[in-house]
């Protein structure tokens, strides 16, 4: 029960303080659930930011699922999921309830001009922990490079190309190494 308990307060605590979304989450998520509580590994955490990234779903709530689910099954993943989405649901609908412009009062709206800055810090401080963490083979690495090159170009020429269609297209061409790659070590391993 004092698991239960744990995650569901973890989770609201991260949900609760974190402004940007799931991407600003990810360090939090990190930091928490690998660092300090030792719920799961780093390469599980890299492994989930993918898997979450690929289904669908906010990627915070995968992750608060997943954690939630490893820890203590079903109810785990239920009592982590609710943690991370009610402080948000019931500051959205205070929000919506009780300031119908609340972006116009200067004091907010210049709040949320220095919480840009900070959730932009979230975002690259979890991209740079990724790029340690990342294996370090050449395949990943080309498979990095090359992406960040395609959004860069996307970015620069406002071409309109969903980021699924890339993370699809480089799926595929993994795929593809891998079952390429595999019939070649099998031959090769027979000689």
């Amino acid at each position: 029960m004092n698991l239960l308990f744990d995650l569901f307060l973890t989770f609201a605590k991260i949900g609760l303080f974190t402004f940007g979304g799931g991407y600003a989450m990810i360090a939090l998520i990190e930091n928490t659930c690998v660092e300090k509580k030792q719920w799961i590994t780093h390469d599980e955490m890299m492994n989930i930011t993918v898997v979450a990234e690929s289904t669908p779903g906010p990627i915070a709530i995968n992750c608060a699922t997943y954690v939630g689910y490893k820890q203590k099954g079903f109810v785990g993943s239920l009592i982590a999921t609710v943690g991370m989405i009610l402080p948000s649901f019931c500051i959205i609908f205070a929000i919506s309830r009780f300031l119908d412009h609340y972006l116009e009062i200067t004091w907010i709206a210049h709040a949320f001009q220095g919480i840009k800055i900070a959730v932009g810090i979230l975002i690259l401080d979890a991209a740079i922990k990724m790029l340690q963490k990342m294996q370090k083979k050449p395949m990943p690495r080309a498979f990095m490079l090359c992406a960040f090159a395609a959004m860069l170009l996307i970015n620069i020429f406002h071409v309109r190309i969903s980021s699924i269609i890339l993370m699809l297209t480089c799926g595929l061409i993994s795929l593809i190494v891998f079952m390429v790659k595999k019939p070649a070590a099998k031959g090769g391993a027979g000689k």
